[in-house]
């Protein structure tokens, strides 16, 4: 599984090696917190449209600075162990900033995809331009509904309100 994480230079030259061999790579980006059956279905589908799976995971900073300062809710190495675990994920790389253009520009993928939830047109995915200008596909994936990270910490949040978790056993 360690082979599966790998730094964006070295994802760059893997990715040149696979499309020199004609393989398409397919790229995803995002914060992957609190790993979910909606994250699951969208990385397989994914998968689906090419010959390897590229998911680029935003830093720990990024996501801060993405999803407000509570998040993420799992570090960054472990939201990496776990994506990296799942067998049609090929490579995971940690990138830093608010969107994943350079991430797009350095691998150059055959096919981007992002979630239909974050972008409801291709002109508000800021890395289509990016694709679009080598010949690249953008594709949006359908948003699982009711599947999301904020959903699920908004469901813990009111169970605990509500008494309907287990107290935890404080340590003697």
């Amino acid at each position: 599984m360690n082979g599966k994480l790998v730094s964006l230079d070295e994802l760059a030259d893997l990715c040149r090696t696979l499309q020199g061999r004609g393989r398409r790579v397919v790229l995803t980006n995002g914060c992957f917190d609190l790993l979910h059956v909606g994250h699951v279905r969208y990385l397989r589908r994914a998968r689906e449209l090419g010959d390897r799976l590229v998911v680029a995971l935003n830093s720990d900073e990024s996501v801060r600075a993405l999803k407000g300062p509570g998040r993420p809710i799992v570090p960054e190495a472990q939201r990496a162990e776990v994506l990296a675990s799942l067998s049609f994920v090929d490579y995971v790389t940690v990138f830093g900033g608010s969107t994943a253009e350079r991430v797009v520009e350095k691998l150059r993928p055959a096919c981007y995809v992002k979630g239909g939830d974050y972008a409801a047109s291709r002109n508000h995915i800021p890395e289509a331009r990016i694709v679009a200008a080598y010949g690249g596909l953008v594709a949006a994936l359908e948003f699982e509904s009711g599947a999301g990270t904020t959903a699920i910490i908004e469901t813990i949040l009111r169970r605990g309100r509500q008494g309907l978790l287990p107290v935890p056993v404080e340590a003697a």
